[in-house]
């Protein structure tokens, strides 16, 4: 049977839920064959035949040819049979339309529940495809609610949820408030999606310059490292597969307009932008800006460094309860024991330049001879 207002009916549905047609089609199928089920004991001479670009459907029961019935589900007269075609005869199989309004009202309850089960799955298939491939990237929210310390956030189609974990120190959340999130994580159970999302993690950062920097997205620029600490500071290290572009200032932009653009983002927070180099020593050094570095002693099997500054940059170079160092080594990897040029004469840690080879050692001085530079952005 077909019927156009029923296909008139799936076409809004298959727009309004963005399931195809053809699946909604097939979930029908899969309801008419529970409602055999409800309706007749015996279902394994029944089936659902169904034509997917018109809706026309039959429900067909084959029933043996014999001389007495003993099982009416199965089993057809041979005086029945040859009313209907003359040419059957004992054991020729016989096959008969029913009608799907003999199912009743029990079955008809429940192929409709079916349908709408199998709707909900397909409906939630498809978002989780969908939302699955933001995993590990950026998307935009709107706050909707909060949920103990916890917030909801719509996402259009969806729901995710921001831990209080994953919140920057020090950011409010309002209702209808708009922001960009970190899709850290997308779990599936029987009945929806649960998408965790973040403020926090260090590539929201860099997915942000990602977005602002062209040169980032090809692949000219790199995003060698980020070592952040939400709501206070982030120090991020770049490369430039390009002598003719800065990677630094690619990433500040005009201006600043670029770095801005993320600041404001991620709520104000200060970004240093350095670059990034194959010599550790030269990396520390960096990594160490705003402060003003005279040597460094890299030892690369130990991963631990030893940095001399100028006695005015100590506490720079520490910065406020210890940040600037403890995001360099974040940033490097290096356990950086930083001493004054004072401490370090002292302790005797501070050593003649010629003593060391460039890769392991060098100083303030012998940069400027160099023309090395370190960028950053307070």
């Amino acid at each position: 049977m077909a019927n156009s207002s029923l296909m008139e009916a799936l076409d809004s549905l298959a727009k309004e839920k963005n399931i195809p047609k053809e699946l909604i089609l097939k979930e029908i199928q899969n309801a008419l064959e529970v409602a055999c089920k409800q309706s007749y004991k015996n279902t394994e001479n029944i089936s659902v035949l169904m034509n997917f670009e018109t809706g026309e459907y039959h429900v067909i029961v084959a029933k043996t040819v014999v001389e007495d019935v003993e099982n009416d589900e199965t089993e057809i007269s041979l005086y029945e049979a040859q009313n209907m075609d003359g040419s059957y005869k004992l054991g020729d199989t016989v096959n008969i339309e029913l009608n799907s309004q003999e199912f009743g009202r029990i079955a008809a309850s429940a192929a409709r529940n079916v349908l709408m089960q199998g709707i909900r799955e397909e409906e939630h298939k498809i978002l989780k495809d969908e939302y699955s491939g933001y995993t590990h990237r950026i998307i935009t929210g709107i706050v909707q609610r909060k949920m103990g310390k916890s917030y909801s956030i719509d996402l259009g189609k969806s729901e995710a949820i921001l831990t209080e974990r994953e919140q920057i120190p020090g950011e409010s959340y309002h209702t209808g408030d708009r922001y960009k999130f970190f899709v850290l994580e997308v779990k599936e159970n029987k009945h929806n999606l649960k998408i965790y999302v973040s403020r926090t993690h260090p590539d929201l950062v860099r997915c942000l310059f990602e977005e602002e920097v062209s040169e980032i997205r090809d692949g000219i620029v790199e995003i060698k490292n980020i070592a952040r600490e939400p709501g206070n500071r982030t120090k991020m290290a770049v490369w430039s597969y390009d002598e003719n572009v800065d990677p630094v200032g690619a990433c500040v932009g005009m201006n600043g307009t670029r770095v801005n653009a993320v600041v404001s983002e991620i709520h104000d927070e200060k970004i240093d932008i350095i670059n990034w180099d194959e010599n550790p020593a030269r990396l520390i050094e960096n990594a160490l800006s705003p402060a003003k570095v005279i040597s460094v002693i890299a030892d690369s099997d130990e991963r631990t460094a030893k940095v001399v500054v100028p006695d005015y940059q100590l506490s720079l170079a520490i910065g406020r309860e210890g940040q600037n160092a403890r995001l360099a080594a974040k940033l490097t990897g290096y356990k950086i024991d930083i001493k004054s040029e004072t401490q370090a004469r002292e302790s005797g840690d501070f050593f003649d330049y010629d003593e060391f080879g460039e890769e392991e050692y060098y100083d303030e001085e012998g940069y400027e001879e160099n023309g090395d530079e370190t960028g950053s952005e307070e």
